[in-house]
């Protein structure tokens, strides 16, 4: 099911009626808002076997099952794997070459049933140096007749000659009105779904993946609650809780997109009803050093409590 993004939607289904696909997209924006959720549903929609268009993609038929499953073998899709290398949780996950190499010998076959095959590279950001520059060779020779989709949150840290190669989509929030009505749809009180809404921030991935595991909103709003009392403590206290935080392993990343999610909805707070102990000044330094220390977790090796140790001078 797609939620929001019809534009983005339409855009590539009147792509294809008119016949002209891209070889290769960049689905861009920010995590957990659905990207990867469209990337499938359009492979659907491509080799669904309903007769009717505007019954694409069906949900039913074999091509949609199995692509839904991840058994179609015309499609393949390619995802970060958790390094091991760092005795702290900071959620850094990485595509290696060895990933790539194997996507390009599946794709030196034969499609199988569909007239081309389809790769999507899920956090694109995560492939390394070795990893990109293999994949800008298949990206500009692809063997046979092959769709790309990259899908990132920090499409800046990918090669200019990747990006210089693929049509980018981006992707935003979804309204509160859409996330909000589908919970409800979902049987899910009014109550719960309006709690839940405001904790998703646009991010229908999120407000799903809290129906599915409570337990997860649960520690969202400790989560929240442990961050406000840290911002009002001494520094002293900042660092001890640092320090419990990389101690306990902890998935950093996360946490920080917790912290992040709470800073936003203070300065909305801000900028509509002029309330609040902090300066649109300061929400803006804030939000701006975690979404720095977000993306040196992600996609460099720095020192975890080194890095959170400078986020919280700035608290």
């Amino acid at each position: 099911m797609i939620l929001g993004h019809q534009k983005q939607w339409q855009f590539l289904k009147n792509s294809h009626k008119l016949g002209k696909l891209s070889h290769a997209y960049l689905f861009s924006g920010p995590e957990s808002i659905g990207k990867k959720t469209l990337a499938v549903e359009f492979i659907k929609f491509l080799n669904c076997q309903a007769e009717k268009s505007s019954l694409k993609p069906c949900q039913g038929c074999r091509s949609c099952r199995d692509i839904e499953k991840g058994a179609y073998p015309d499609f393949i899709l390619i995802e970060p794997e958790v390094s091991p290398s760092t005795k702290i949780s900071t959620g850094k996950e990485e595509i290696k070459i060895a990933q790539i190499r194997k996507m390009e010998n599946y794709l030196s076959l034969c499609p199988y049933l569909s007239s081309f095959k389809v790769a999507v590279i899920d956090k694109a950001h995560c492939m390394t140096q070795e990893a990109q520059n293999s994949f800008l060779k298949t990206l500009e020779e692809p063997k046979g007749n092959t769709l790309f989709i990259l899908v990132t949150e920090y499409p800046e840290t990918l090669l200019a000659t990747v990006l210089s190669r693929v049509q980018k989509i981006n992707f935003y929030p979804v309204k509160r009105e859409e996330i909000e009505g589908y919970l409800k749809s979902e049987n899910v009180s009014q109550e719960k779904a309006k709690e839940i809404t405001e904790l998703s921030l646009g991010k229908p991935g999120r407000a799903i993946d809290f129906i599915k595991n409570p337990q997860k909103l649960e520690e969202v709003k400790n989560k929240i609650k442990e961050i406000d009392k840290v911002a009002k403590s001494a520094l002293y206290y900042r660092f001890q809780y640092v320090k419990n935080l990389t101690e306990r392993k902890e998935n950093l990343r996360e946490i920080l997109d917790i912290w992040l999610r709470y800073f936003r909805k203070l300065l909305i707070i801000r900028i509509k009803e002029q309330k609040g102990s902090y300066s649109l000044t300061k929400l803006k330094t804030i939000i701006e050093n975690l979404s720095k220390t977000q993306l040196l977790l992600s996609t460099t090796n720095v020192n975890p409590k080194l890095a959170l140790e400078v986020l919280m001078l700035e608290l």
